[in-house]
């Protein structure tokens, strides 16, 4: 978006840019989505927002429905097994590259690293929500500003980056007029959600899509994985929707599709609707999950970004605001962290084992259970991404391809 919007068609200026960048990585959600949206609102008001907002996720919403119900009908076919086979298998090196970029450029002083760790061994070793894990790093992160203040010397550098183009800052906002915004987009969002559960039952899974997701989008914060991790934590341990392998394997589609990466969520969605379907319409409830999940996912964005948009822009840059947001990053390094982990006991392992003790539970690899040929395809693929600098696209397809040949020939 930054090479197009800036540098090719010129349309907004870098400082708008960055300015739009760093009000959407406050918000909880999609960020990429997010920063869609508030550039097609700076561009057009609320029309552009809308049109640049919902066009972003159409494509993927296509490609990952198609793609399910595939995965739902013809999943025991040899060419798909084997395609995802190979396909998860390089999701763990995408996932570690992951981590070690987020954490290169956000943990540049000893106490952002000491933020990070804290929320790995919160999620990993004792199962603490994420939304917990969320606030206490961002109390963190103020303490670490405090921490500046009174020592005179910085910890880290905290920046503005909330400026408009121009010196003078734009007025506030109305609130009559935000509030009109708010409620009309909490009526938007809910009304279907509310609508289901009036039809259907308040117990009834598309409900319980729309009511789980309607809170992932608003206690999930530092973009897809961390999202997914929270997702991979509820969706699996808690609701039993999906097992952990079929986590990889939505990552897999998502990653090899054109869209955000979030649109893993629908892929959840789908099977957790599909599966509670009665009779042979499993196809037709797994559709309606779909919907269901991308609605909830997404609906929240554009009312952050439509009512927070105007004070972002009003607001200059805020020293504790940027502390908070710099202490969120860093746990979310742990919580990604937590997710390469995840993926690789269920990707090279068959069977696992739940240790327990007091509030520790940690979730261990049998190791007699180990898969030589994912192993093999792990490490292949974590060279082409590490040493050779192959590009995402092609390692996912490199390893797509031989999972394929090993499981024409095993």
């Amino acid at each position: 978006m930054h090479r197009v919007l800036v540098d090719e068609e010129h349309w907004i200026s870098e400082e708008r840019f960055l300015h739009a960048l760093r009000f959407c990585t406050l918000l909880p959600g999609p960020e990429a989505q997010q920063l869609a949206t508030y550039v097609g609102w700076l561009m057009h008001g609320t029309a552009g927002a809308l049109l640049a907002g919902l066009l972003f996720v159409l494509p993927g919403f296509v490609a990952i429905l198609i793609l399910s119900i595939l995965y739902l009908t013809a999943g025991h076919l040899t060419v798909v097994t084997g395609l995802f086979f190979g396909l998860k298998a390089a999701i763990l090196a995408i996932v570690v590259d992951a981590v070690i970029r987020i954490g290169r450029r956000s943990l540049r002083h000893p106490a952002l690293v000491a933020i990070a760790v804290a929320a790995f061994v919160a999620i990993f070793a004792f199962r603490v929500p994420f939304p917990w894990i969320v606030a206490a790093s961002a109390v963190l992160g103020l303490g670490v500003a405090k921490g500046e203040e009174r020592s005179g010397e910085p910890l880290f550098a905290l920046r503005s980056s909330l400026l408009p183009d121009d010196a003078t800052p734009p007025l506030r906002p109305s609130l009559h007029t935000t509030a009109l915004t708010v409620i009309t987009w909490i009526g938007i969002w809910w009304l279907p959600i509310g609508a289901l559960a009036l039809l259907l039952g308040a117990g009834h899974v598309l409900v319980t899509l729309g009511v789980f997701f309607s809170q992932t989008a608003v206690v999930t914060f530092g973009g897809a994985y961390a999202v997914l991790a929270y997702v991979a934590q509820r969706a699996v341990d808690g609701f039993g929707w999906l097992r952990p392998g079929e986590m990889v394997d939505g990552l897999a589609m998502a990653e090899t599709t054109p869209g955000p990466l979030i649109m893993v969520l629908q892929f959840v969605g789908f099977l957790a609707a599909a599966r509670f379907a009665p009779g042979g319409s499993s196809i037709a409830l797994g559709i309606a999950g779909s919907l269901v999940t991308v609605w909830a996912t997404f609906a929240p964005s554009f009312l952050f970004v439509l009512a927070g948009a105007p004070y972002a822009e009003w607001l200059r840059g805020r020293r504790r605001l940027d502390a908070a947001l710099r202490g969120i990053t860093a746990a979310v390094v742990g919580v990604v962290l937590n997710l390469a982990v995840w993926f690789s006991i269920h990707v090279l392992f068959s069977e696992t084992t739940l240790w327990t003790t007091g509030p520790l539970r940690l979730e261990l690899p049998k190791p007699g259970t180990l898969d030589p040929a994912a192993l093999t395809l792990a490490i292949l693929a974590g060279i082409a991404t590490f040493r050779l600098r192959i590009g995402m696209l092609a390692t996912l397809a490199g390893a797509g391809f031989v999972g394929l040949l090993w499981k024409l020939i095993s």
